[in-house]
């Protein structure tokens, strides 16, 4: 076995919450960024083309398991469960520092369809709330583990698993989030002194698109899908500015505004609209406020958004963020349209390539 120390240390807010919804210090939600870049280190590692059934076959041996059907042990006998041969260990399982009564409503942002939206209410929804009658956000439980907050990640992992082991925890310290409502940026953190990713798990974007499992960080032409904002010396104007971008790319107008199209069969319900077909929005992530996707609904499908926030630290002592983009194909009850998603994606990528605050970074 091989063990390894780091100093882990949080950027931006984190809500991970404990039994009481109460943000704690906990180990599962790190030991599940380690089993999904694990996946990504493991599926570069066959070129993007892995056997799906026999990753998760080695997963589960290597994690453990309670579902393998034809798992089995040294002497050949059947296993119905397996534990993990990783281990990782916290110093402390400490509360969150961020209570709600030191909770910081970060500036207003302008939305076309919300105008009292603040940037942590829009990018924070869930975790923190807007109660009834009150004017500013605040946290829906307890407490939140603050920025600043550090503690001792250990971890323990057999040898001939070292390099994608290895090459996972690189990723997770260069782009890994956990918590409620990390893709948007929430629960980021760093790794010290891990060192760089060797080589990143880049594959073209459109080429992504035929897997349904999140794989690989895109690219195309210009390179790398990784955009970088200017330095800022504080969390909460970085916040915001990742806002106002996450809001721009998802009404762009004409194409990602919501209309109903009566004509195509649309319909208004107390609640909003029901679209019979998916809009361009759609595509980016479901559900969408207020406009239901009628065959979608009855299924209680989710399309979580394949564009992913990060905030990082930079050389001078200031905070970047980072959006990248992890493309894949909708799960099939989506009944993915091929044409309409990549007329969808080469807009959003079109319109952070515009940003005068966002530059392609290599990653």
């Amino acid at each position: 076995m091989k063990t390894a120390h780091y100093t882990i240390l949080f950027h931006t807010p984190a809500f991970l919450g404990n039994a009481e919804q109460s943000g704690q210090w906990r180990t599962p939600p790190f030991k599940a960024q380690l089993r999904q870049w694990w996946r990504v280190a493991y599926a570069a590692s066959l070129g993007f083309t892995p056997d799906v059934a026999r990753m998760r076959e080695e997963e589960g041996r290597l994690f453990g398991h309670a579902w393998l059907e034809n798992d089995r042990d040294e002497q050949g006998e059947k296993v119905a469960a397996r534990k993990s041969q990783v281990r990782i260990r916290l110093l402390h399982w400490d509360p969150g520092s961020l209570s709600k009564s030191r909770w910081s409503p970060l500036a207003q942002v302008k939305h076309p369809e919300a105008p009292d939206a603040t940037a942590d209410l829009y990018l924070g929804f869930g975790p923190v709330v807007l109660p009834r009658g009150e004017r500013t956000p605040t946290l829906k439980a307890n407490a939140a583990i603050q920025t600043g907050e550090e503690n001792t990640f250990a971890i323990a992992y057999p040898d001939e698993h070292a390099p994608l082991i290895e090459q996972a925890l690189a990723l997770m310290s260069r782009f890994g989030t956990v918590g409620g409502r990390s893709r948007n940026g929430w629960g980021s953190y760093s790794l010290h002194d891990i060192g760089d990713v060797p080589s990143l798990p880049l594959r073209p974007w459109q080429d992504a698109l035929k897997l349904d499992w999140p794989h690989a960080i895109g690219s195309d032409a210009k390179g790398a899908l990784i955009w970088q904002t200017t330095p800022f010396a504080d969390w909460q104007p970085l916040m915001r500015e990742l806002a106002i971008i996450k809001i721009g790319l998802r009404t762009q107008r004409p194409d990602f505004e919501l209309t109903p199209d009566y004509s195509a069969g649309d319909r208004e319900t107390r609640n909003g609209i029901n679209h019979e077909v998916p809009q361009a929005r759609h595509w980016l992530s479901y559900p969408v406020t207020h406009h239901d996707v009628s065959g979608w609904k009855k299924n209680n499908a989710r399309l979580p958004n394949s564009l992913r926030f990060k905030i990082r630290p930079a050389p001078d002592g200031q905070l970047v963020g980072v959006i990248f983009h992890m493309p894949c194909l909708p799960p099939p009850a989506f009944k993915p349209q091929r044409e309409a998603i990549n007329a969808v994606w080469q807009q959003v990528h079109a319109f952070l390539d515009k940003q005068s605050s966002l530059t392609r970074t290599r990653a």
